[in-house]
Formats: C-alpha cells, sequence, structure tokens
C-alpha cells in the first residue's frame, strides 16, 4: 500500500509540480513566441483532464485497479475509454498540459515542456508497458480507433474514421505548430534565381487547392483495408520524417505576391494569410497528392494516368501558384519515394547491419590480436574530436582531446566495475565517457577555461562519435538485442561475436539495438547542431542532450538481450539510468544561460591530433592479448 501511495503521489503531485517549475523557469531562459489565451486552454485541460478521470473509473470499476504500472489492474480493460483509444491516461496528461500551458500562455511550456512528456510517456509504453501488458494478460487491448488490418476486406467506419483521427489530425497539430513557431532567425530562402523569374498563374490555385478534397476523401474510396493502411502508414512516416526536417533544417520558401484581383487571386490571398514559409521543404503538398494518388490507383486502377496526372499537376501548380520553389517539389517527391519504400530502406539497412555484425577479421602480431572492427572506435573519435573542436575553437582541442581520450578510460573502468568478468575482461561502458567528461569539466571551471563549451561541444561531437563507433559494438556483439521477429531482426553467425559465444541467440533474429542507437544519436546530433546554429545557450543545449538521449536509451535498453545486466524493481539498470539522464538534462536546461558562439572554421592543424586520438582508440578497442587472463588484456 505504501509503495501504491508513493507512485500516486509521485504521479499526480510531484511530477505536476516539477513540470511546472520547468516551463516557469524556462520561460525566463529561452525566447520562444507565445500563443494562447484562457478559454480554449481551459478547455482543452479540462478535456485532458475528463479523458484520465474516464480512464480511471474503468480502471476501477472493469479491472479493479488503479492507473499504476508497476501495480496493473486484475484484468485487461477493454472497455470504456479504453475500448476506444490507447493509452487513454497519457493522451489526457498530454492534453492537460497543452491547456495549461495554452492557458497561461507560457511559451516553454507550450513549446518544450508538452513536447517532451509526449515523448516521454511514448518512451516508457514502448520501453517497458506495452511488453509489461502483454507478459501480464497475454494480449493488449484492442482499440476501436486503429488503423486497418493488411487485408482485401472492406474496411470497417471505425477504420475509416480512425485515419482521420490517427493520421490527419496529429498531422495537423504539428504542421499547425512548424508554423506557429516562426522563421527562425538564419532561413535560407530554397528560391534559386531563375524561381523568381517564374511568373504566378492565378488559375493553377484551382489544381493548388484539389490535393485538400483529394487527400481528405482518400479513406472514404478505400475498398480494400490494405490500401487504406498502407495510406494511413504512408501518412504517418511522412509527418514523423519531414516534420523533424522542418525544425533541422532552416530552409524557407516566401510565398510570392499575388497578381492582380479576381476569384483566383482571392483563393491565393486567402491561402497565403496564415501561412508561414517555414513548412516548405520537402513540399506536403506533393506528398499527400503521391499518397492519395496511390491508393485511388488501388480503386480504379484503369485510372491510373489520371491520378498521377494530377500529381504532376499538383506538383507544377506548387510553383505556379508561388507557394513553392522548384526544390521543395523535388524533395516532395523525394520524401514520397523514401515513405513509399520504407520498408525497402529497412532491410538495406538491417542488411547492412548484419553484414558489419558477421565481418569479424583479425590479425596476429606475436601475442598481439589486432581486429578489424576497432576502426569503427578509432574513426568515431576522430570525427567526434573534429566536429566538438569546430564548435569550440582550435584553441580548446587540447581540453577536447584530453576529454576524447579520458572517455575510453571511464568507459572501461565503468564496465569493469558493472559487467567485468572473466569472460569480459574488457568491456566499456557509455555511462563511464559520460561520468569522466563530467569530471575534466569540473576540472576546467577551475583552472580557468569554458566548462560549459568544452562539455557541450564534446557531447555534440560525441553523438556522432558513437553512432560510427556502434559499427564496432555491432562486429564485437556487445550492446546486442533479444529475439526479434524476421522483418526486424539480424542474425549473428560469427563463431567470434559475443552473441554467438556468450548467448543462445547465435543464428537467432535479435534486435539491432546497434542500429537503433545510431538511427537515434543522429537525429539528437543534428538537433544539437541546430540548436549551436541558433545560438541557444550552451545550458539548454547539455539538458537537450541528456533527455533524448536518455529517451532514446529507455526504449534501446529494453530490446537489449544481453543477460549480465541487472533488473531492478521491474526496470533494467541502464534503464534507470535513463531516467536520471532525462531528470538531469531537465535541470541542466533551468542553469543561468550562456549563448553558443558561432561556429568556427575548419582547421587543417587538428586533424593530426584527431588522427592520432584516434590511433589510440583503434588500440584502446581493437587490440588485445588473447593469451593474457588479466583484467585489461582481452577484449573477448
Amino acid at each position: 500500500m505504501s509503495a501504491r501511495l508513493a507512485y500516486t503521489a509521485l504521479f499526480a503531485l510531484v511530477l505536476p509540480a516539477l513540470l511546472i517549475a520547468w516551463a516557469v523557469r524556462l520561460d525566463t531562459v529561452l525566447d520562444l513566441p507565445a500563443y494562447g489565451s484562457l478559454a480554449p486552454g481551459a478547455g482543452v485541460a479540462i478535456a485532458g483532464f475528463a479523458l484520465m478521470a474516464a480512464a480511471t473509473r474503468d480502471l476501477w470499476v472493469h479491472g479493479r485497479g488503479l492507473p499504476a504500472s508497476p501495480f496493473p489492474p486484475e484484468r485487461l480493460v477493454t472497455r470504456g475509454v479504453y475500448g476506444i483509444i490507447p493509452h487513454p491516461i497519457y493522451l489526457g496528461a498530454v492534453l492537460v498540459s497543452l491547456g495549461v500551458w495554452v492557458a497561461t500562455r507560457s511559451a516553454a511550456g507550450l513549446w518544450i515542456v508538452s513536447p517532451l512528456l509526449a515523448l516521454a510517456a511514448a518512451a516508457f509504453v514502448i520501453g517497458y508497458e506495452n511488453d509489461s501488458t502483454r507478459r501480464r494478460y497475454g494480449a493488449l487491448p484492442v482499440p476501436l480507433l486503429r488503423l486497418p488490418s493488411n487485408s482485401d476486406a472492406l474496411p470497417s467506419a471505425n477504420e475509416r474514421v480512425a485515419v482521420y483521427v490517427l493520421v490527419f489530425l496529429p498531422w495537423l497539430a504539428l504542421y499547425e505548430g512548424i508554423e506557429h513557431l516562426g522563421v527562425p532567425p538564419d532561413a535560407r530562402s530554397t528560391y534559386l534565381r531563375w524561381d523568381w523569374a517564374l511568373p504566378v498563374i492565378p488559375w493553377t490555385e484551382a489544381l493548388y487547392a484539389a490535393i485538400y478534397p483529394l487527400a481528405l476523401l482518400a479513406p472514404l474510396v478505400a475498398t480494400r483495408k490494405s490500401d487504406l493502411r498502407r495510406f494511413a502508414l504512408g501518412g504517418l512516416w511522412a509527418t514523423a520524417i519531414i516534420i523533424p526536417l522542418y525544425l533541422l533544417l532552416p530552409l524557407v520558401a516566401q510565398a510570392k505576391p499575388v497578381p492582380g484581383d479576381g476569384v483566383w487571386q482571392t483563393m491565393m490571398a486567402a491561402e497565403r494569410l496564415h501561412d508561414q514559409p517555414v513548412t516548405a521543404f520537402p513540399a506536403f503538398h506533393v506528398v499527400w497528392a503521391c499518397l492519395a494518388a496511390q491508393l485511388y490507383t488501388g480503386r480504379w486502377p484503369r485510372l491510373r494516368w489520371l491520378w498521377w496526372a494530377i500529381v504532376v499537376a499538383v506538383a507544377a501548380s506548387c510553383v505556379t501558384t508561388g507557394m513553392h520553389s522548384a526544390a521543395d517539389v523535388v524533395a516532395g517527391f523525394a520524401a514520397y519515394a523514401l515513405v513509399s519504400r520504407r520498408d525497402a530502406v529497412w532491410r538495406r539497412l538491417r542488411s547492412g547491419a548484419e553484414r558489419i555484425a558477421n565481418s569479424w577479421r583479425e590479425t596476429h602480431l606475436g601475442p598481439i590480436r589486432l581486429m578489424s572492427h576497432g576502426i569503427y572506435a578509432g574513426l568515431g573519435a576522430a570525427v567526434g574530436l573534429i566536429i566538438a573542436v569546430a564548435l569550440a575553437g582550435s584553441g580548446n582541442v587540447g581540453w577536447l582531446a584530453a576529454m576524447t581520450l579520458a572517455g575510453a578510460l571511464g568507459a572501461a573502468l565503468w564496465a569493469q566495475v558493472v559487467e567485468g568478468s572473466p569472460h569480459l575482461l574488457r568491456p566499456y561502458g557509455y555511462f563511464g565517457t559520460v561520468i569522466t567528461a563530467v569530471a575534466l569539466a569540473v576540472i576546467a571551471r577551475f583552472v580557468g577555461a569554458d566548462a560549459w563549451l568544452l562539455f557541450v561541444s564534446f557531447g555534440v561531437g560525441s553523438c556522432f562519435a558513437q553512432a560510427i563507433g556502434r559499427m564496432r559494438c555491432l562486429v564485437q556483439g556487445c550492446c546486442h538485442g533479444r529475439k526479434a521477429p524476421d522483418y526486424l531482426g539480424i542474425r549473428y553467425v560469427h563463431p567470434l561475436s559475443r552473441v554467438v559465444r556468450l548467448s543462445a541467440l547465435g543464428g537467432v533474429p535479435v534486435h539491432p539495438t546497434q542500429l537503433y542507437s545510431m538511427l537515434w544519436t543522429v537525429l539528437v546530433g543534428l538537433l544539437l547542431l541546430r540548436l549551436w546554429a541558433i545560438q541557444a545557450p550552451l545550458q539548454f543545449i547539455a539538458g537537450m542532450y541528456f533527455i533524448p538521449i536518455g529517451l532514446g536509451r529507455f526504449v534501446e535498453e529494453h530490446f537489449r538481450g544481453e543477460p549480465q545486466t541487472a533488473v531492478i524493481a521491474g526496470l533494467r539498470l541502464y534503464q534507470w539510468l535513463a531516467i536520471a539522464f532525462v531528470v538531469g538534462g531537465a535541470v541542466l536546461t533551468t542553469l543561468r544561460p550562456t549563448p553558443a558562439p558561432s561556429a568556427v572554421a575548419f582547421d587543417p592543424g587538428v586533424l593530426p591530433i584527431a588522427l592520432v586520438v584516434g590511433a589510440i582508440y583503434y588500440v584502446a578497442y581493437g587490440a588485445d592479448l588473447p593469451g593474457s587472463n588479466r583484467r585489461f588484456s582481452r577484449l573477448r
């Protein structure tokens, strides 16, 4: 009972209070656009509270329990709001958060706290709750609002409605959010000189506006669930890919002036009234037109030529209405190609990861063994150092090189304490690198160096260093995943891989957790570079390293299959550390701000130092003494 009360107090009282304090403090640190008023904000918050209350009631009445994941209800609840939508309490909490910040016009609450709360809820569901529910009840609830299955049956009315609620509505909210965030200070136009020379043709507004009914009617005309599912998943993936691009790329396309008067000119002026140039590259008009044409072709295959002719006309109208540049249109087609061929792209990524995972090569020089995959660690260290020096300046290369080298030592010491064993004489642990980086930054502060500049630039570079270094993990077999479905997993068959030697997963498809980590850390690194480019506070950038890295690590760790990692209170040790990253990152964002300096020009003199550091990393991660049983002597 005391544990239940503590859990309830944490999430019902402590967490909301901390989120409020966080938003209030960030409003004094960051300069973000504020929107909202009392009435609409209160309405959204009340709707969120009502949803949470209804879900709590359903858990109590139908499940004989309360909303506490570690203390689940006696029965699986599939009625009430749980029969309509999944995870209503988390959705309600995000709505309450959004409503409060809109009502109080808290910019930081709207743009920082609420999105990160939503990401944290998603990470918890993926990284813990879904599998916990399956283990306890044998299945997950099947809500009324869900995407259709991949079959030739006729979609139901609920499945058609679900596309509007689960696909169009999130896209609209995120798209409008980007629009209201405004034009970044370092925006660059996608218009080329010849783009400006093209005339605006008013009547083509009819073609440009055609995409709205074309896309909105698509779910209603689908005659097969498989076609509707493909359309819905395409929309979700397009949203997941393009919305981050709008944030990461400062590319805009200012709408050209409307020439003359008339019906078409009036429509064009209305379209421009609330339009911002930030949602231009890639052009979502093109993506939605392609997705809709794909669905219409499935419904009326003989009219394929018509649907794709409409796509070409809509794409051309993006330029002739003066709403987009040609580059926006080309990027739109490229985004659609990526979305429509996402399965093939994933197969290539997965097969590439599998080839690397089984590429172990080694050479012996007397008692010394040199392993090919140490090159990835050396390359990652060199690239990370070069990026860090480009941000902090070549005058700090000594400190940054020391942090990089100390990171390897800290990783080795950490792993000895946490994972060391007679079978793992020289493992490495990521969290040890972080601890040593913090320690050196503190030392730098006491001797007069710019600790924040060093620590944050090192963190940004380490994202890319870790992404490259994870290929070494693939070959070594460390950080490997647990058993996975065939379409997701990779197979380890090399006899020297840790997966084959130390587990029963050899030849079995396992989650490519190293690949998951590579993709996520690159995305985080790009986010940090973007924040640096707009000269966000160094303390905020530091926090935004720890928060998304922590969320990603929480999910990644859930899919890992290493047996030596301890499980504490239902979560793996590194999941607890990931939670600490998120909390610590939030604290860092509230510290007294120091704007990030402009990045400096590349100094070729850094290359020899980076190569030396990379060579040392190769020795640390790719050379050992296989005949010795002393600590640190062997890598496997």
